[in-house]
């Protein structure tokens, strides 16, 4: 009698141990199937952009640098159903705005209007806060334009050969107005003082608004000021526009009539600025590009054409190779121009 009921003991055991390893199993199998659907689809989170992204502009507000941002900031936000949130970030020759973007992570959701500066600081800075070569990632070069030699409406200087007679006269009792160290006002009026022979005393200011608004009220002479800045206040009459810096007159209508520094008396006379984004280095590519692409889009919006083209800035946007390969160009070209000037780091 004994015996069926241990038959029946083992039965009901490896019933009972089936069911367990089929549940084991069934675990197990889940677990697969969870890690499975999580290698085939690593991009099953939001599609970027999911959140509003920052723009850092290295300037203080009002000037060509935060009118660029803001307007192309505009369509970027509609045509990415995101909001532009620009932070205006000024001092240290940008190096305070371009060092918050190097530390900033690389995911597209914050980067930087660049300008001439940053292509120019490692030449006139003897350190860095951020490595130039690893930390960055290129994005967009919006566009390039002259600046524009700058006076008060009530200065007495009419013409730019006025102005270069009065500099030659009195060698340190003039005084021109920069946004910053290491911009391209900056070193516009450096490269007058070496190609020119005079000795402009140079201001610099947190950004080309307070800049500006010295130079209007004659606190300051002249100012080799962006064409994006200017051109409202030259229109209303607030400031006298004199001559461009580029080799060749400008194409825009406005600034056409004016005379190259070149042709006024300054054989050789080159300058101009330019604006581009950057991302964080290690940005993922398809980021970049979507970024490109938004950037690009914008720059040819009837408001941003309306509001920069008429100022003499020159839309070039392209791919991030060609900006990078750009900024490259112009730091090699700057630095020559640093030292042939004798402008030494600080």
């Amino acid at each position: 009698t004994a015996l069926p009921n241990i038959k029946l003991i083992k039965v009901e055991t490896q019933v009972l141990s089936n069911a367990s390893s089929s549940k084991r199993l069934n675990r197990i199998a889940g677990a697969l199937l969870g890690l499975t659907t999580l290698f085939m689809y690593p991009h099953a989170k939001a599609a970027y952009p999911d959140k509003p992204i920052k723009v850092i502009v290295p300037f203080a507000p009002g000037g060509g640098t935060d009118l660029v941002a803001r307007t192309l900031g505009i369509s970027i936000a509609e045509d990415l159903r995101q909001p532009i949130v620009i932070e205006n970030k000024p001092g240290g020759s940008t190096m305070i705005g371009t060092e918050a973007l190097a530390k900033s992570p690389a995911d597209g959701y914050t980067l930087v209007v660049a300008t001439l500066a940053h292509a120019v600081n490692p030449s006139l800075k003897a350190k860095l806060p951020y490595s130039q070569d690893k930390d960055f990632a290129p994005v967009i070069l919006v566009g390039v334009s002259p600046n524009v030699v700058v006076v008060s409406a009530n200065s007495p200087y009419k013409t730019f050969p006025e102005f270069l007679a009065a500099a030659k006269a009195n060698p340190g009792k003039l005084s021109y107005a920069s946004q910053g160290g290491g911009t391209s006002a900056h070193l516009a009026g450096e490269l007058f003082n070496s190609l020119a022979n005079t000795k402009l005393i140079h201001v610099p200011y947190k950004g080309a608004g307070p800049a500006l608004t010295d130079v209007i009220g004659g606190q300051v002479d002249v100012m080799f000021a962006t064409a994006s800045a200017v051109g409202s206040l030259v229109d209303g009459g607030k400031l006298r526009a004199l001559a461009v810096t580029t080799p060749a007159r400008s194409p825009s209508p406005q600034l056409s009539m004016l005379p190259t520094v070149a042709e006024s008396g300054v054989p050789g006379y080159s300058a101009g600025s330019w604006y581009g984004y950057f991302a964080p280095a290690g940005t993922p590519p398809d980021v970049i590009n979507k970024l490109n692409a938004s950037i690009k889009k914008a720059s040819q919006s009837p408001v941003f054409k309306a509001r920069v083209e008429g100022e003499g800035l020159v839309i070039r946007a392209g791919s991030p190779e060609e900006f990078g390969k750009f900024v490259k160009a112009e730091e090699l070209r700057w630095r020559t121009v640093i030292k042939d000037a004798n402008i030494s780091p600080d």
